[in-house]
């Protein structure tokens, strides 16, 4: 995927799990109660929250996204036979206390410095996006945290993409929207968000419609994307 430089952009917005913070770092922090087993059960969490999001999407029969975070960590803990007392509760509590991956907070303030707006947009709930922010202290940085609740529908619904220029009162073509998983970035190029897809674990494309404008290995390459060279 070709990479250029993006003009005409005012404002960044970004998927949070897996793009501003580390999904694999719950089983890991317990990782004295699961082993071995912490990789595995981190992938199969986090495989089967997505598709409980789609499937839930498909059939019209939303619940929020701490439910489906639930849902997804009984079915992990069942496939691998793992039944402990208090893990579950742990490991819910240890998700909404994520960390940031190490290049976000220079990130955010480079791009706030330059006078972009910036916001996250995230399947999570209000509350559960509100803890993560502040476990990281990134509060003074987002002009918005909007949630999916607010349209009652899980990405990738176009209605959901339809929110950041709504709230943020920009258009969709000076907004650059980032997301570490590709069905999302395609997603929300395909609603009109021009978008960086921050490739971090080396996926192959997506056969879906659009193509995000350009493709990052993290966070850290997002300033010279988009700023011009005396803001950089």
């Amino acid at each position: 995927m070709e990479i250029k430089h993006l003009e005409g952009i005012r404002a960044c917005v970004f998927d949070a799990y897996g793009t501003l913070f580390d999904f694999n770092g719950a089983a890991l922090a317990a990782s004295d109660q699961l082993g071995e087993n912490a990789p595995r059960l981190s992938e199969i969490w986090r495989q089967k929250q997505l598709q409980y999001t789609w499937l839930r999407g498909l059939a019209g029969r939303h619940t929020d996204f701490w439910q489906v975070t639930g849902d997804a960590l009984d079915y992990a803990l069942a496939a691998l036979g793992i039944d402990r007392p208090g893990l579950r509760t742990q490991l819910l509590d240890l998700y909404l206390h994520l960390a940031c991956y190490p290049e976000v907070p220079e990130t955010l303030s480079r791009l706030r410095a330059a006078g972009l707006k910036l916001a996250i947009l995230s399947n999570g709930t209000p509350a559960m996006l509100a803890a993560v922010v502040r476990h990281n202290g990134l509060e003074s940085f987002f002009d918005a945290v909007l949630s999916v609740e607010e349209v009652g529908v899980f990405k990738p619904h176009p209605a959901v993409y339809g929110l950041a220029s709504d709230r943020l009162q920009i258009a969709p073509t000076a907004i650059c929207f980032l997301s570490s998983n590709a069905w999302d970035a395609y997603s929300a190029k395909a609603s009109g968000l021009r978008v960086l897809w921050c490739n971090r674990f080396s996926q192959a494309s997506e056969r879906i419609p659009a193509t995000p404008d350009g493709e990052i290995q993290d966070l850290s390459a997002v300033p010279s994307m988009l700023l011009p060279a005396r803001a950089r």
